[in-house]
């Protein structure tokens, strides 16, 4: 399991992250390391799954503030990943945004119709990207 969780903990601190929780779920080594650096820039936790049961287990143990999903994944694809976290009361709550090279216009209303927030196509602008996790994570908290 390719799992990456970085807390960094001082003394008499819990085990709690003071900055927000995200996880990135992509099966591709490279867009999963890009994103996880504009993450790491923006002072957040950072959690990443190679795969959809993976990113399950970790919405389920940690409830992430965001999710960044890739839609083609190995095992489950990003529908069925959000489809379930949607369907869990704990995590229903928990803002997605599609990652995906999924760029025709019935992809986007299908995708954002199965309850992902956002919709952002590869390649795409870490601008875009960064301004959309601004948005999600002040509302978060």
């Amino acid at each position: 399991m390719n799992v990456n969780t970085k807390f960094s903990l001082g003394i008499g601190e819990s085990a709690t992250p003071r900055q927000p929780l995200v996880l990135v779920v992509d099966d591709n080594e490279d867009n999963l390391s890009l994103l996880a650096f504009l993450v790491e820039q923006m002072d957040c936790t950072l959690l990443t799954a190679p795969n959809g049961q993976t990113a399950l287990d970790l919405v389920a143990n940690h409830q992430p503030s965001l999710v960044l999903l890739d839609m083609m994944l190995p095992d489950l694809d990003g529908l069925e990943v959000l489809g379930r976290i949607r369907q869990n009361p704990v995590t229903a709550k928990i803002p997605v945004i599609a990652v995906t090279a999924m760029a025709r216009q019935q992809d986007r209303d299908r995708i954002l119709s199965a309850g992902c927030n956002e919709y952002v196509t590869k390649p795409y602008n870490v601008d875009e990207i960064e301004a959309l996790m601004r948005r999600y994570l002040s509302q978060s908290g």
